[in-house]
């Protein structure tokens, strides 16, 4: 199953932020709109993430004054995306691996997703319960 599957029919409204906002101001964002991470956008174009522990790591490392820093100088960068035709499975090996939690979807250089690995885990999930729903329905009708 692909991301382009997956993301079908879905509200593709992404919350997100530009490189030029101050720290408090994407913070805000998040918890706002109760999300742990967003792109950010420059140009139209997906130049990082800036997430909760990004926020962390920042005001650890500068305190009160983090939140009057620039997304630009605290987000992670660049950012790790997929494309539209990569599976569901190699998604989550790339965020196990990299140890992420989000990753924009690009179609060549246009975001056309944010999905987080909770997204993908309840993918799969549910994936797994059609499976064996069927199962069942076979053994049943056997």
């Amino acid at each position: 199953m692909t991301i382009a599957r997956m993301i079908a029919g879905r509200d593709q409204r992404i919350v997100h932020c530009s490189p030029q906002e101050t720290v408090r101001e994407a913070a805000e964002r998040l918890a706002e709109n109760r999300i742990g991470a967003m792109p950010v956008i420059d140009d139209g174009r997906v130049i990082g993430i800036f997430s909760e522990r990004d926020l962390l790591y920042c005001i650890a490392k500068h305190a009160a004054g983090a939140l009057d820093l620039s997304v630009y100088d605290v987000m992670t960068a660049p950012p790790i995306s997929a494309d539209p035709d990569t599976t569901v499975r190699d998604a989550l090996e790339v965020m196990t691996l990299r140890r992420i939690r989000h990753l924009p979807v690009l179609d060549r250089d246009t975001l056309v997703a944010f999905i987080s690995i909770g997204d993908l885990v309840k993918h799969r999930l549910e994936l797994v319960e059609y499976e064996a729903q069927a199962m069942r329905e076979y053994i049943r009708m056997a």
